[in-house]
């Protein structure tokens, strides 16, 4: 194959001689030229043997691809390894594949319903049918899809029509694969072959199973097909890949500590919350010390934004369905939105977002270029409706409880807008001890422009390179992913790490050009026109709810003395020190110190170890020394005795622990 290196000049003042030849665009700029029907895995092979070994997939004009797709066109590729999302993805994705042929092997006559990759790894929902299945049987499996990974089978694309693609699962009577079909058209439908596996599916896949080295089936569960109570219900398998052993078992040794930290175990525990079915599944119910977690987080939240300029409001939590027409989250956003009600003649829909609601006040109070920016600020309660397989204690919940604001700005204050809400984060990473962090800067895909986004490639453009130059400039560090911004614009996902390394998506920094437009919403300019504000939607600490779960996996539930709902708990002797333990626990109340007495007839002993499994950061233990010499004895919670101190001075050492944190 011929393969030439050129500069871009020539390429930018020069035609092509040969219509054969295609330019492959590098990321970082080079242009390599090839014949027409070249693959990514031949241009990794030409820039490095190694690098070949190691290709899994492509990036192709922004969408991932298998490596072995024929490339006919000028494109920009991007070489995916394990070292990218997109990567892995596309490893577990070809996993998910390997896990149901060693299914079948296993258990012929199964049926198979959808096998996508998520965030750490795969599922496969399987119909066992009559077959008796459970986790006993997940060693056996494993164990098949190792065998199956040696022989290095090739995963094989294959464009087939409609009719074609029901003629084959019509005669393997496979009623889900069928019932997909139904939603496809000619042109789009795609077959998978590894082995003697063949599925329907869009891909892409790793090149072959002999990339998988390593493999873990983590768990079995039910899940009714498409997520609706009325369908059957299937048997969902979990599990993960590596490319490396090594890598397999430092993930479950991180798995094992991410068990002890669970924040729905550690969540009962401490009676933060709890769920009950007479409610509802993912509406969560808040016990009093919960609650006031959530009340400290919204203190910090309302005084960060009382000193920033935000304005607090209030609305409603039901809206009528033309609010979200002009939005435009009809029906772009409608399968998360709760069924409608029908009330008075009108539809109602309960609130799944702030936005619309804030726009409208907006467009209430006649505003100027003097007056902006205008930052409004709410704790409001939103519905989204979650599919009961994808609920997952705090983190996926019907009911959230949003750090919601909206800010309506010029172009020319975007960029110190935008930049302030940045630094709006790093400020409560620092408080929250976060050390690891990156924001997914997520754009559009220009083909999917009027249906997925909407049509306006103009202000795409333009606001995107607002957000990337904010960024650059800020110095702050972002992966750009193509074909996820929101509808409405560009957005900036908060990707955060726990201390033992498990990323949590926190909250999201969109910026908006559409809604203004939709809802007509005009400032006065300088020249005494209308004209559209930049809105941009910010939540630096997300939703309560799953915000609270990572600091409960964060902190394994030993909160920062701050936040802690219980700070102290006092600890008599013997029933005979309780009155005057009495008096100790006034003197910290009127201190606003968070502490509670512990006058069970239980030894002291007992009393340490509850409050220890309690998490609670300081036990003030008192007996007849103590009183008298009006001190109190000190343990911290899991580092033991701390010695003897004044009541007082123990109160002030606490203000000044929580004031060093707050006042970062």
């Amino acid at each position: 194959m011929m393969i030439k290196t050129l500069s871009l000049m020539p390429l930018i003042s020069g035609k092509k001689s040969d219509m054969s030849m295609i330019n492959i665009t590098l990321p970082d700029g080079t242009i390599k030229e090839y014949e027409q029907g070249v693959t990514s895995m031949d241009v990794a092979t030409d820039i490095s043997e190694g690098l070949a070994r190691n290709v899994l997939a492509a990036n192709v004009n922004g969408q991932v691809w298998d490596a072995s797709r024929s490339i006919n066109q000028d494109v920009n590729l991007s070489l995916l390894t394990w070292k990218d999302d997109s990567g892995k993805s596309t490893m577990w994705h070809s996993s998910a594949h390997l896990m149901a042929e060693a299914i079948e092997a296993l258990f012929p006559g199964v049926k198979f319903a959808i096998g996508p990759p998520i965030d750490n790894g795969f599922y496969y929902d399987v119909d066992f049918g009559a077959i008796e299945f459970n986790d006993s049987d997940l060693p056996k499996i494993e164990k098949k899809m190792i065998e199956l990974a040696r022989q290095k089978n090739v995963y094989v694309r294959k464009e087939v029509s409609k009719s074609d693609a029901i003629k084959y699962f019509e005669e393997s009577q496979d009623p889900y694969k069928l019932e997909l079909i139904q939603d496809l058209t000619d042109g789009e439908i795609t077959f998978y072959t590894q082995g003697g596996f063949t599925d329907l599916c869009r891909g892409p896949h790793i090149p072959n199973t002999g990339f998988i080295k390593a493999v873990k089936l983590l768990s079995v569960a039910g899940a009714y097909w498409r997520g609706d109570e009325k369908n059957p219900m299937l048997t969902r398998i979990y599990g993960i890949a590596f490319p490396k052993q090594g890598e397999l078992d430092t993930y479950l040794e991180m798995l094992e500590e991410a068990k002890k930290r669970d924040h729905r175990k550690i969540g009962k525990e401490l009676e933060l919350f709890t769920f009950d079915d007479a409610v509802g599944p993912g509406l969560p119910l808040w016990l009093p010390k919960g609650a006031f977690m959530i009340e400290q987080l919204e203190t910090l939240a309302k005084t960060t934004e009382k000193a920033a300029g935000y304005q607090r409001v209030k609305t409603p939590h039901i809206a009528k369905e033309n609010l979200y027409i002009t939005s435009g989250h009809l029906p772009y956003y409608k399968d998360s939105m709760f069924p409608p009600m029908e009330m008075d003649g009108s539809t109602y829909y309960l609130k799944s977002m702030n936005c619309p609601h804030h726009h409208k006040i907006f467009d209430a109070l006649p505003k100027s270029y003097k007056d902006l920016p205008v930052r409004f600020a709410e704790y409001g309660t939103c519905y989204r409706y979650e599919k009961s397989g994808e609920l997952f204690g705090l983190m996926r919940v019907r009911a959230l409880q949003m750090n919601d604001a909206h800010i309506y700005c010029t172009k020319e204050q975007f960029a110190d807008e935008f930049r302030a809400v940045n630094d709006m984060y790093l400020k409560y990473f620092k408080i929250f001890g976060i050390d690891k962090y990156i924001m997914r800067f997520s754009t559009h895909s220009p083909e999917k422009l009027g249906k997925k986004y909407v049509d306006n490639p103009k202000l795409w453009k333009e606001t995107e390179d607002m957000v990337r130059d904010v960024l650059i400039e800020s110095g702050i560090p972002y992966k750009e992913v193509p074909d996820e911004a929101a509808f409405y614009g560009p957005k900036i996902d908060v990707q955060i790490y726990s201390v033992i390394g498990r990323e949590f998506t926190l909250a999201t920094n969109q910026v908006d050009f559409a809604q203004p437009l939709s809802f007509d919403l005009t400032f006065t300019n300088q020249n005494n026109e209308n004209e559209h504000p930049i809105v941009i939607h910010r939540a630096p600490l997300g939703t309560h709810e799953r915000f609270i779960g990572f600091l409960i996996e964060h902190y394994a539930g030993k909160f920062p003395l701050w936040l802690a709902p219980e700070q102290v708990r006092i600890l008599p002797i013997s029933d005979k020190f309780n009155d005057g333990c009495k008096n100790i626990l006034q003197s910290l109340e009127n201190c606003d110190i968070r502490a509670s007495l512990d006058d069970r007839g239980e030894k002291v002993g007992r009393k340490i170890r509850d409050a220890e499994l309690s998490k609670v950061p300081y036990m003030l233990i008192i007996g007849e020394k103590e009183l008298a010499e009006g001190k109190v004895s000190i343990r911290k919670q899991g580092e033991g005795d701390q010695g003897m101190m004044g009541i007082e001075a123990f109160a002030e050492f606490i203000q000044q622990d929580v004031n060093k944190v707050l006042s970062v």
